[in-house]
Order: C-alpha cells, then structure tokens, then sequence
C-alpha cells in the first residue's frame, strides 16, 4: 500500500489545498494531510482547528488521514514509515524552495521521495495569507475556501 504525505501549516485550509488533495488522493493508496505544529509561528487557527478544518473539508474523500506532527518531516516520515512527501507548487518560487527541502529530507531520511504536483491554474494565485487578508477587511471568500469554512474564518476577524 502507497501512502503519501501532504504536509503544511494549512492555517487555514484553502481550495488549492484540497484541490492538491483530491488529485493526491487518486494517485496514492492513502495521503496522510500531517498538519504542521510550530511553536515558534503564531498560526492565527490552533493546530486542533487546522485538523478539524481539514477533516471537514475532506470528509468526502473516502483514503485521507489528518494528524498533526511537530518537529522535522523527515523525523515524521521516518517514525510513521512513510516513503513520499507530495507538496503542491504554484510558481517557480516555490519550486526553489521546495527543491531545497525535498534534497534536505532526502539528506536526513534516505528512503524519501518527494513528489511535486503543480497546482491547478484557478489556484496559481491563492495562498492561505491571501485568504486571511481578505477575510481581515471581511472580503469574499467563495471559491477560495472550502464554503463549509467561511463562517469559522471570517468569524474569527469577528464577521
């Protein structure tokens, strides 16, 4: 059985992200969505809300698994015996840094592989900081977002 993962801060979960999942999803066995906790960033939804977001918006994905993890990937992969890392690129900017840290996991752990998947056109543009500036000044969000998300978002910018 494959299994991929499919880190991030998702912080909060965007349509490009579940667009990376879904197509992760048909390629892979199971993708395990490993939410990002990192005590040195103050995400603006706690990582039990990032899970909770997530698990919402991909109830109908029947091979998904969402948990979280602190630390480094590499560490994660190797203590999970998990083999792929699959990260969602929207620019070339991301390929550069992307490639950096597919080579740095690769360094600590050898028995990973990371998969790039370039994201769909519509969500070329779309990041979670873009989402939550919008959602500050009380902006649209359909179609950024999953809809089940909307009101948790801009309910926290107090909308």
């Amino acid at each position: 059985m494959q299994t991929a993962v499919y880190p991030g801060s998702f912080d909060p979960c965007t349509n490009g992200h579940i667009d990376v999942i879904r197509r992760a999803s048909k390629m892979f066995d199971k993708v395990v969505v490993a939410v990002l906790v990192n005590e040195k960033k103050n995400p603006l939804f706690s990582f039990e809300e990032r899970v909770n977001m997530l698990k919402t918006a991909t109830q109908d994905i029947p091979n998904i698994e969402i948990c979280s993890f602190s630390g480094l990937l590499a560490d994660f992969m190797k203590e999970n015996g998990y083999g792929v890392i699959v990260k969602g690129l929207r620019a070339v900017s991301d390929y550069e840094y992307e490639f950096q840290m597919a080579l740095t996991n690769r360094a600590l752990y050898d028995k990973v592989e990371t998969v790039f998947m370039p994201c769909s056109a519509e969500f070329m543009f779309l990041s979670s900081s873009i989402v939550k500036e919008i959602a500050k000044y009380n902006g649209e969000l359909s179609g950024l977002v999953p809809e089940t998300l909307i009101p948790l978002i801009k309910g926290r910018f107090g909308y």
